[in-house]
């Protein structure tokens, strides 16, 4: 009998040590309060989050006839949701998600949904790293796999509806998403490494210049790898964005103050000096070669 007690005391302080670790809320200073890591539905319709998911999730309306086609095939895949609860995009899309999925009748066990920290020495992580190896860059991020590997995914907002995308994904998988050029420059990094990358620029640019629509696409990319400790690669990707938006001088500085931080203090003064040569009357650039010189 003594050893049953034990086993069920055991049982139970492991649910509760899992239940804790669940839907984990931060407390701030400034009263923006945000969760972190593994959440579910329950969490977002916390104290600090139901204005809003409640508020997108009753007014959202989906299409029924695709909710009708997406029901027979959606419970066929596992979804990951990696989202802010201090992000914009994510308030307005993880509750449309959640009104689809269980309109849906998706099997909730399939879900797993992580909400990510907007800190510097966090950013876009969660203290699990769940992310780690799967690109997190923009948030909300939907992740749908199939036998174990990953078929596609939305990311930050959809290209049509979200019922329309998640459709597509599920029939024909043609779908894809905005800031693809990162999947694109993330696929050869793993395969090819920082050499790779410079031998595909040209095309790359050639390829998908017209697909890149502003600089912070590569830019946030970069910055996540330099939080991950991937600082090399970080800076290779702040070079690239220099070639796609070579007259924004903010690409510039990103990569001459990432050298600088590195330790490569004469090569961020050159990146800053030759942008100074094409622009010279950037004062922007010339505050920063300045700041870089003193430090």
């Amino acid at each position: 009998m003594k050893k049953n007690t034990i086993f069920i005391v055991a049982l139970f302080s492991t649910f509760l040590l899992s239940a804790q670790d669940l839907n984990k809320e931060i407390l701030t200073g400034d009263d923006s309060p945000y969760l972190l890591g593994k959440i579910d539905k329950s969490g977002l319709e916390g104290q600090h989050y139901a204005s809003w998911f409640n508020e997108e999730y009753i007014q959202y309306e989906a299409n029924d006839k695709i909710i009708e086609e997406l029901s027979t095939i959606l419970s066929d895949y596992n979804i990951m949701l990696f989202m802010g609860t201090w992000c914009g995009d994510s308030q307005r899309e993880v509750p449309r998600l959640y009104k689809i999925l269980e309109a849906c009748k998706y099997p909730m066990n399939q879900l797993t949904a992580v909400a990510l920290s907007s800190e510097a020495n966090l950013y876009k992580q969660s203290p699990q790293h769940e992310e780690e190896g799967l690109n997190i860059h923009r948030v909300p991020t939907i992740i749908f796999f199939k036998d174990g590997k990953e078929v596609n995914r939305i990311i930050e907002e959809p290209i049509k509806t979200l019922e329309e995308d998640m459709l597509d994904i599920t029939t024909m998988n043609t779908y894809q998403s905005y800031y693809h050029i990162v999947t694109i420059v993330d696929n050869i990094l793993k395969s090819e490494g920082i050499e790779g990358l410079k031998k595909h620029e040209t095309k790359l640019i050639e390829n998908y210049k017209t697909m890149v629509y502003t600089t912070g696409e590569l830019n946030t990319y970069g910055r996540i790898l330099y939080g991950t400790d991937r600082v090399d690669e970080s800076i290779a990707v702040f070079e690239l964005n220099t070639k796609f938006f070579p007259d924004e001088s903010g690409t510039y500085m990103s990569l001459a103050n990432t050298l600088g931080v590195t330790g490569q203090k004469d090569k961020a003064i050159k990146v800053l000096e030759d942008a100074l040569e094409k622009y010279p009357e950037d004062e922007d650039l010339k505050e920063n070669l300045e700041i870089i010189k003193n430090n």
